[in-house]
């Protein structure tokens, strides 16, 4: 049914738990700021309705300023939360997915932040390869539409709409596997073992989609439950604020699930694909065939090759590029 030990992955969760916790202070800590800044823009939005001929109206406005300045503060801060804690934990699940232990006198984060440094000199180099992975993920359920509009199938367009839907959602996880394998192999040149990650992981497509979408569907049914359990409590702390909005009710309820998805459900993920991936790709090289489909269909990929090709080792690459695109 699937190719991954659940036991095994939370173990692995269990031996990571220092980075279970940096992600849940990371994450709960946004929700504060999220609950703080919008109740204090609703809070001031209250003292001005009082003096406006439309009560209510300031109050919304203000809150959703609040929640703006936190989404916009978040977006300058998101190379940070990929190279230290998403990075890291996923360099400190390596280590111990194959059995190695970390080194004594040394915190994990410490050991993992090290790591992460060895093979990406400045943050801004994982962040543009993130980015260009991304990119040439998009193209895999492109290439899926392609097959879709050969086949003469009745109403199979329609079917594919819907099959493509989910695997772009099952696919939400490839930059962190890719990056896993960078870390895995003590990559020297990081676009060129991506690169060749990507071959791998196109050629196992299938068994790699059916293992994420199994995960998607858990994940999001596991988020959905705890959505609906911090609905009550969301509504009862919004009573609280001024203005009583039952939107924002709705929008803490929302950002606690996604707290909680993205402190513990996502590295569950990542670990569980992790095992997938390297248990697939084991002994086998990259085809020349999905290289040259990738390079005709994706410019990110042509891009990826050519970083490739011009990496000097110990160079530090630096991308401005990639900071005007977004981020995962």
């Amino acid at each position: 049914m699937w190719d991954f030990s659940v036991s095994r992955t939370i173990s692995l969760l269990a031996g990571t738990m220092p980075f279970i916790l940096l992600r849940m202070a990371v994450y709960f800590g946004i929700t504060a700021s999220y609950i703080l800044a919008t109740g204090t823009g609703a809070g001031i939005g209250y003292g001005i309705d009082r003096f406006s001929d439309d009560p209510g109206a300031f109050t919304l406005w203000g809150g959703a300023a609040g929640f703006g300045l936190v989404s916009v503060a978040l977006y300058w801060v998101r190379e940070y939360i990929l190279y230290i804690v998403k990075a890291g934990h996923i360099a400190a699940m390596v280590q111990l997915l194959d059995g190695n232990p970390l080194p004594d006198g040394e915190s994990q984060i410490s050991y993992a932040r090290r790591e992460i440094t060895d093979r990406f000199a400045e943050s801004n180099t994982l962040f543009a390869l993130d980015q260009i992975i991304k990119g040439v993920v998009r193209v895999l359920t492109g290439i899926l539409n392609v097959v879709s509009s050969i086949l003469p199938i009745p109403g199979i367009q329609g079917l594919m709409g819907l099959v493509n839907g989910i695997i772009r959602i099952s696919l939400t996880y490839v930059d962190e596997i890719i990056l896993a394998h960078n870390i895995r192999t003590r990559s020297e040149n990081p676009w060129e073992t991506s690169k060749d990650a990507l071959i791998l992981y196109a050629q196992n497509g299938g068994t790699m989609i059916k293992n994420a979408v199994w995960l998607s569907v858990f994940m999001w049914i596991i988020t959905l439950l705890i959505f609906l359990l911090l609905l009550g409590p969301a509504f009862g702390l919004i009573y609280l604020l001024p203005g009583n909005s039952a939107a924002f009710a709705f929008g803490l309820a929302v950002l606690l699930a996604w707290s909680t998805k993205a402190a513990i459900l996502e590295p569950f993920a990542v670990a569980a694909l992790m095992q997938a991936y390297f248990k697939a790709i084991e002994g086998q090289v990259p085809d020349p065939q999905w290289d040259d489909r990738l390079t005709q269909a994706s410019g990110k990929f042509r891009e990826l090759k050519d970083k490739a090709m011009d990496y000097v080792p110990g160079h530090r690459d630096v991308q401005p590029d990639a900071r005007q695109e977004g981020a995962h």
